[in-house]
């Protein structure tokens, strides 16, 4: 009986939908938009959340960065405090490696400033050099479009050798191989070992290499007095080893970092400890904010198409009086006529979902397109959309269902 009565209500939905075009429009309109602003702003913010974190995943979770300033604190409000600690070292970075028991790789990267490259008579202004550890190459699985990271030898001894980013690859050499040729760093010749594979077009890029030159630490040594300029960015990063608690390494570290700098115990530490927790900890909270937002506005636009398709439902059980009174008089039950009103509801109400859910899959199609990272529509979010298309449809219905299944049939009859 029930398989019945929700095939006649999905018989009759539809003929509503085709007998009455125009009204049929309207009701669902309200529906259409509703799902449509909901669906879309939670599956941005999903498309946009989910690229964001892959994006600080490529750094990986278990890895602690020492830096003078924390993440989770605006730079400005204690900037000179900051300013004052003291730069990590490359002493820091042997003691953390030969003592602290739960790291797998310890890695060192100083910034050294900007700075002009050249080939030939070709150049590039504005590239950022980077001296780094020989472990940093792993730490950050850095790929290769073309030749290596530095040999152990090349590191140890300094060698004139650089790797340079794709897109000044690019602009220095065109069309030609890299690898092998010499360029022109700080008024020094430096042999190009590899060329770094360009970046995605991940929206954003913790990891971007492309206008990057890497030497190894011993190298920079040549090229500028890297121990003295407190200015420049330092960053000391440890990963954990397999296995190892992230809280147990930090502990750790804090340990040998205190000793090299002569810090007392209860003293608190002259540098700042972060994860890439305390980064998803903070888009966490944004992301919430903006699906707020989405719920907040699509919640007026589905209020509106609530009464639509409950109008639309007064407007059928007022058509079908006759009817619904003929059906009671043979023997139809209350419970009957009431869930033939409400799946026809529900039918209409799915109608619109499914339309606000198409439309938000074409226009994320398109910005996928336009902006060159992957919107998506998920599975969560189709089920929300249709599940909050089949409550719409239970509370737009109810009232007109119930008056239908109360309805005295001889008086239905007349009418």
């Amino acid at each position: 009986m029930f398989f019945r009565l929700f095939y006649e209500g999905v018989v009759q939905s539809f003929s509503q939908l085709v007998a009455n075009k125009l009204r049929t429009f309207l009701s669902l309109l309200g529906i259409t938009i509703g799902i449509f602003c909901i669906i879309s702003v939670l599956s941005a913010v999903d498309s946009l959340e989910d690229n964001i974190k892959s994006s600080f995943e490529k750094l990986g979770n278990d890895v602690l960065y020492i830096t003078k300033m924390p993440w989770n604190e605006d730079p400005g409000q204690n900037y000179f405090k900051y300013l004052r600690r003291p730069n990590a070292t490359y002493q820091e970075l042997e003691a953390v490696k030969t003592k602290v028991r739960n790291a797998s790789m310890v890695a060192l990267q100083v910034f050294i400033g900007g700075s002009n490259l050249k080939y030939q008579n070709n150049s590039v202004g504005g590239a950022f050099v980077l001296a780094v550890s020989y472990d940093y190459n792993d730490l950050y699985k850095i790929e290769y479009q073309g030749g290596r990271f530095l040999t152990p030898f090349e590191y140890e001894n300094g060698s004139d050798k650089v790797i340079i980013g794709a897109e000044i690859a690019e602009n220095l050499f065109n069309t030609l191989d890299p690898v092998g040729k010499s360029i022109k760093l700080k008024d020094r010749k430096m042999e190009v070992v590899g060329v770094i594979k360009k970046s995605g077009k991940d929206l954003i890029n913790p990891a971007d290499f492309d206008r990057a030159v890497i030497v190894g630490y011993n190298t920079a040594k040549k090229l500028v007095n890297v121990k003295n300029n407190r200015l420049w960015g330092t960053n000391l990063m440890v990963k954990a080893a397999e296995g190892s608690d992230l809280e147990d390494l930090k502990a750790e570290v804090i340990s040998v970092l205190k000793a090299e700098r002569r810090q007392k115990p209860y003293e608190e530490p002259n540098f700042s400890i972060n994860e890439m927790s305390i980064l998803t900890n903070i888009l966490d909270n944004f992301f919430g904010v903006l699906n707020l937002v989405g719920i907040v506005i699509g919640f007026f636009a589905i209020l509106v198409g609530m009464f639509s398709v409950a109008n639309i439902m007064f407007v059928s059980v007022k058509e079908r009086t006759n009817i619904i009174g003929i059906k009671k008089a043979l023997g139809a039950r209350q419970y009957f006529i009431l869930l033939e009103f409400l799946i026809e509801a529900v039918i209409l109400c799915v109608v619109g979902g499914i339309l606000g859910l198409s439309l938000v899959f074409l226009i994320l199609k398109v910005l996928s397109s336009v902006f060159g990272y992957v919107m998506f529509l998920s599975l969560k979010n189709i089920l929300i959309g249709v599940s909050l298309s089949i409550f719409i449809g239970i509370l737009a219905g109810f009232i007109p269902a119930l008056n239908a299944a109360k309805m005295d049939p001889v008086v239905a009859i007349r009418k």
